[in-house]
């Protein structure tokens, strides 16, 4: 939930990360599937995350890389600088689940990251 919420906010949205799905998430949820021509249901369907997600590598910064470190790091506080360490474990992880590890966290990553798989998130879009 976390993840989610840090993407709303890289994405503009103004949430609370608390990983709690309340209504303040829910309404940032529907306002991003507005403002992309989506169904504004609340639903988190694979065209939602396609809609907030946002390739992130070395060198960026703020609420998406803090999204990225939270899947690695979870309980702790990311500082939202993808560094050297935050590309490792990127690297590292991509190459446990066959993926090209490039330290870009694209679609394909996120989909691992988020779903634990690849695909689903590049078919829809």
């Amino acid at each position: 939930m976390p993840t989610l919420q840090y993407l709303l906010r890289a994405r503009g949205h103004t949430v609370t990360v608390d990983g709690v799905f309340g209504a303040q998430t829910g309404d940032a949820v529907r306002a991003c599937q507005r403002a992309k021509g989506l169904p504004d249901n609340g639903v988190v369907c694979a065209e939602t995350w396609q809609a907030l997600i946002m390739k992130v590598g070395p060198g960026a910064v703020g609420n998406a890389v803090r999204g990225v470190q939270h899947e690695f790091r979870p309980g702790s506080a990311p500082d939202g600088v993808y560094g050297p360490a935050t590309e490792s474990a990127v690297r590292a992880f991509q190459s446990s689940v066959g993926l090209p590890a490039d330290g870009v966290v694209d679609a394909p990553t996120w989909q691992a990251l988020v779903c634990g798989s690849v695909g689903s998130l590049q078919q829809a879009a």
